[in-house]
């Protein structure tokens, strides 16, 4: 059997026994987690990057064309836009308040990544405004109305350890939200990730969801940004793609916390870890193991975080997932 085949087959056969040993976990799982029966121990289909969509909407120019890749925009959620044309050398968006630097993929076009914040109020009609530069010096704007829609995220219950409660204060939360958007501000003009997109960080059931409502000990209201994925102490953490590592140390509420630049504003954040294999600075491969599995920071038990940012906005790391990426 091939050596990387039979190291994930032991993750989810740990992942499966551990779950009813970590009991002491700081988010409770749904009662549809996605990913594994734990009960019968069925392997179901772990989400992974679906195929090219059909175009949506398709606003043609006068030597370029703009192609939106989706309908409308949850909350918390990524959608793909592409320019295509002769002589294009650079494309740019303004999207919420936002500046969006277009990738290009050679023989195929130029793509942007529009994010919606999990707090972005729902409308029907948000400016989209493409800009296109040409070879000769012209350019030219594009622009189409986006509809933003509500996410549907759910409410939870969440009780912390009494040792641990000192991190339910509110400005120790604020603090280190505002240490992570100081980081994502930045946006290298480089692509990491390639044809094989992006990957669950460890193959098992997805239990907490993204953009959940959480009330700790009946008193610190919060959201979450990332899903949790069930595992014990010491499962390997794999790089979700290729990157640059740009954080590597300990957090109050993350732990022992990784953050992998990805290019063009994306990101991907591990946490809880009991140890890091990697250094800031490090460049990584897809699959590359960051890390061990822990309970550091803000969890009672063996617990698992794994989190997702595009152009400043914490995103729906599943849904960005599958979502289908030019390569």
């Amino acid at each position: 059997m091939h050596k990387r085949h039979l190291t994930l087959l032991i993750i989810l056969a740990l992942c499966v026994f551990g779950f009813s040993l970590a009991h002491g976990q700081d988010t409770p799982p749904p009662e549809d987690p996605i990913g594994l029966d734990a009960v019968v121990g069925t392997p179901q289909p772990l989400p992974t990057m679906g195929e090219r969509p059909a175009p949506s909407l398709v606003v043609p120019g006068a030597r370029s064309t703009l192609t939106l890749y989706f309908s409308t925009l949850a909350q918390g959620t990524v959608g793909l836009i592409e320019v295509s044309g002769a002589a294009v050398t650079t494309a740019s968006a303004t999207w919420l308040d936002r500046f969006i630097d277009f990738f290009p993929v050679e023989e195929m076009g130029w793509y942007g990544l529009l994010s919606v914040g999990m707090e972005q109020n729902p409308r029907r009609d948000y400016p989209l405004s493409v800009s296109v530069a040409y070879s000769d010096g012209t350019r030219e704007t594009l622009t189409a109305a986006i509809e933003i829609v509500l996410g549907g995220f759910i409410r939870q219950e969440v009780t912390l350890a009494p040792d641990k409660g000192f991190l339910l204060d509110s400005e120790t939360e604020r603090a280190e939200l505002a240490r992570m958007e100081s980081i994502f501000t930045a946006s290298t003009p480089e692509r990491a990730w390639d044809e094989a997109g992006f990957t669950l960080p460890i193959p098992a059931a997805l239990t907490s969801p993204f953009g959940a409502f959480r009330v700790f000990n009946a008193t610190l209201s919060t959201r979450h940004t990332g899903w949790d994925i069930r595992c014990t102490t010491g499962t390997p953490v794999f790089a979700s793609a290729a990157g640059r590592v740009i954080y590597a140390g300990e957090m109050p509420i993350r732990g022992n916390h990784v953050i992998i630049d990805h290019g063009y504003g994306v990101y991907s954040g591990y946490s809880h870890l009991s140890i890091t294999y990697v250094t800031r600075g490090q460049e990584v491969t897809r699959e590359q193991v960051v890390g061990m599995t822990g309970s550091t920071g803000r969890t009672s038990g063996p617990h698992f975080h794994w989190e997702m940012a595009v152009n400043g906005e914490w995103i729906d790391s599943v849904q960005f997932l599958r979502m289908w990426l030019p390569g």
